[in-house]
């Protein structure tokens, strides 16, 4: 049986509506250990041949038989890996890839097969070695002359011992002396390897040496002549083939091999450091955004912890505060009645009643001891009040240069129990008690004192004006501002902060009736034998009572951190926005290296990659820039977060920023996802370009 026989092949191609026949009725028969050359004009249709005949195109009418299989007949995995075991290609501008060392250039087509290093490196040695060309291994392709370039592609047709070699004007880059050194070399391959060696040559010299000779001219064969000697010089030659190919034939098939990630990956790094300062620079600005993205979270995290520390440290794990939240127990908003000053909802004593033996209910239910007492000596609830006085409350005193002058109070608030010395910024401070007030730290620039503590024992009238059940409270009294408060969140308001009790004395006495109610609570505070017990009453309220929310200092708290939510959301869209925009520069780039890469992807087709080795090779490319794009836009993040909290810390006293090891992660996932699924089209790209068009690129 001939080693490939062509039967009727006709090759068309369009031309707009017109269609060209470049092979017209072509019928030829080969044997193992012929040397063919393939003669004719430029356009004759040798060209168009080969590349049938090596599998790079498929597109024709006719049949084309391996081993007496049919070409056509063969699916797209079928004809990779025809041309990777069965074929060798010899290209007249060598093809070769500039970036990989000579020893890699002829073990790629080993590589798509998954061959152990060590085992393709040897196998690779050894050939370069009968070529000539074993102290050029680790020489890059354009440190070769003409002729060592065409070794080294014969040497790659050779790796994967294939059948047949097609050589595409093996000598025609070639000086005289050379072009005798090539042929040489494929004649030997034919006669003592006995493999069909196929030439497409214009050159007389190419011919003589050959056994036979196709003449090819408008698409058909004109002649087809065998040399002389031929039938004398085959007859050895042919037992030697014969006995291999029975040996071929008892051997097991091999389980198929393709290439794995680890070669696609070393490959891969192979390729973009080529490309490196193109690379570097994309994975910079990859970093960028990823950086934008790290700082941002971390600020908005940052802050939202220091507003919710500042709360946490003006509480006590265990006192459960309780407040009503504008809201009734549907969670229906109910509407604010207004005015000059702003009045808290207060609880009536049938709500605190209500409250206490539905909490008391559910601690039983949760086995907690601990009961809700509102009487007695072992009494644990207590009562708080706030409201928003703005206009309606201020305080006269005497400047530190002895003028007078007023301050608005901008919120009064009864001191709430878990306030203690902590809580006091100056040594000569006390918690207030009658005729007593404290004040936030605001009031001493306003009261033109350098030193808060000559703030302290000073006398000032208190004025609050407000309506409270219908009626006028009118508070005029002289008090003593007995301590300055570090007022967590309010630091930046005049805040003053009142005994309940004696709050409670001044409005029975501002009613002026014989039966005064007195100060109704908006707050209430109950001491728990432990912080267990305070999460227990906690979730309750947060469970079963829309109507009811923690402190003053927990809503502010909470407002804080949702504004610093939605800051951070805003923050993220704008480092996402970023992200994109680098998703976008990944795309091209690696678009436009497919473009570039072209011909590569041909000479790779062209040795039987698949489909999949392309795409794999392309991917793992993307995936490694968002790898490398990731560690370096960590790393960077991690120094600017690191200097950004020293002067943070130097200006002041805190820094409001901190980043957490979720961000990191993110981060990391991000780069690596926006990179891979920039690099899927161009991937696809170029897995698809047709192998013969690609060999043309320019």
């Amino acid at each position: 049986m001939a080693e490939l026989e062509i039967k009727n092949v006709v090759k068309e191609y369009s031309l707009g509506k017109m269609k060209f026949r470049a092979l017209e009725d072509i019928n030829l028969s080969f044997e193992k250990g012929e040397l063919v050359s393939i003669m004719g004009e430029s356009g004759s249709g040798k060209s168009t041949l080969m590349n049938l005949i090596g599998g790079l195109d498929s597109d024709y009418q006719g049949d084309i038989l391996i081993d007496g299989k049919n070409l056509k007949d063969f699916k797209d995995k079928q004809l990779d890996d025809y041309r990777k075991k069965k074929i060798g290609f010899v290209f007249q501008s060598f093809n070769l890839i500039p970036h990989l060392s000579i020893l890699d250039n002829v073990t790629i087509a080993l590589t798509l097969s998954n061959v152990k290093e060590s085992v393709k490196n040897e196998k690779a040695i050894e050939i370069l070695t009968k070529l000539g060309l074993k102290e050029q291994i680790k020489k890059k392709p354009t440190q070769l002359s003409g002729g060592q370039k065409q070794r080294v592609a014969i040497a790659r047709a050779l790796i994967n011992d294939p059948d047949i070699i097609l050589a595409d004007e093996p000598t025609g880059a070639l000086d005289s002396q050379t072009t005798t050194q090539i042929l040489n070399l494929l004649k030997e391959i034919a006669d003592d390897e006995g493999k069909l060696v196929i030439m497409v040559t214009h050159s007389e010299k190419v011919a003589s040496i050959s056994s036979r000779v196709v003449e090819i001219s408008d698409g058909k064969i004109v002649r087809d002549e065998k040399a002389e000697n031929y039938q004398k010089r085959t007859t050895k030659r042919q037992l030697i083939i014969h006995k291999e190919d029975q040996e071929v034939a008892q051997e097991k098939p091999k389980k198929e091999k393709h290439l794995s990630f680890l070669s696609a990956l070393k490959l891969s790094i192979h390729n973009m450091w080529a490309s490196k300062v193109k690379n570097i620079l994309m994975a910079i600005g990859v970093s960028i955004s990823l950086i934008a993205l790290i700082i941002m979270l971390s600020f908005g995290s940052g802050l939202t912890g220091y507003i919710n520390s500042l709360a946490q440290s003006y509480s006590d794990p265990t006192i459960a505060t309780i407040s009503k939240s504008g809201l009734d127990r549907n969670g229906n908003e109910i509407e604010d009645q207004g005015g000059m000053s702003f009045m808290p909802d207060m609880f009536e004593e049938s709500e605190i009643s209500e409250i206490v033996t539905e909490l008391n209910t559910y601690l039983q239910q949760n086995d907690s001891e601990f009961r809700v007492i509102t009487e007695g000596e072992d009494k644990n609830l207590s009562y708080g009040y706030f409201m928003i006085t703005m206009a309606a409350g201020s305080i006269l005193y005497t400047k530190a240069d002895g003028s007078s002058a007023s301050s608005q109070i901008m919120a009064t608030y009864t001191t709430p129990p878990y306030y203690d010395e902590n809580q006091l910024i100056t040594d000569n401070s006390k918690i207030s008690g009658e005729d007593e007030i404290m004040l936030s730290r605001a009031i001493v620039s306003a009261m033109g004192y350098e030193n808060p503590e000559d703030v302290v024992g000073k006398t000032v009238k208190l004025q609050i004006n407000f309506s409270y059940n219908d009626t006028l409270i009118n508070i005029d009294k002289d008090v003593t501002i007995s301590g300055l408060v570090d007022v967590s969140v309010f630091s930046g308001m005049t805040v003053m902060y009142i005994d309940y009790d004696y709050l409670d004395k001044c409005v029975i006495e501002a009613q002026n009736t014989e039966n005064p109610t007195g100060l109704k609570p908006s707050q209430l505070y109950i001491q728990t034998d432990s912080e267990q017990t305070t999460d227990l009453i906690n979730r309750y309220i947060s469970q079963n009572r829309k109507d009811l929310t923690g402190s003053v200092e927990e809503q502010l708290a909470s407002m804080f951190s949702e504004m610093m939510s939605t800051f951070s959301v805003a923050l993220a869209i704008i480092g996402g926005i970023s992200l994109i925009v680098a998703l976008i520069m990944i795309l091209v780039v690696l678009y436009m290296s497919v473009s570039e890469r072209t011909r590569e992807i041909g000479v790779l087709k062209s040795i039987g990659a698949r489909k999949k080795d392309i795409k794999l090779i392309f991917s793992t490319e993307s995936l490694l820039i968002g790898i490398i794009s990731a560690i370096s836009g960590i790393l960077l993040s991690l120094i600017i977060i690191g200097v950004l909290t020293l002067i943070f810390n130097s200006l002041l006293g805190f820094a409001p920023i901190a980043v957490e090891w979720q961000y990191l992660l993110i981060a990391f996932a991000i780069s690596v996802v926006i990179s891979v699924l920039a690099g899927l089209y161009p991937a696809s790209k170029a897995a698809k370009l047709d192998p013969v068009e690609s060999l043309r690129h320019e």
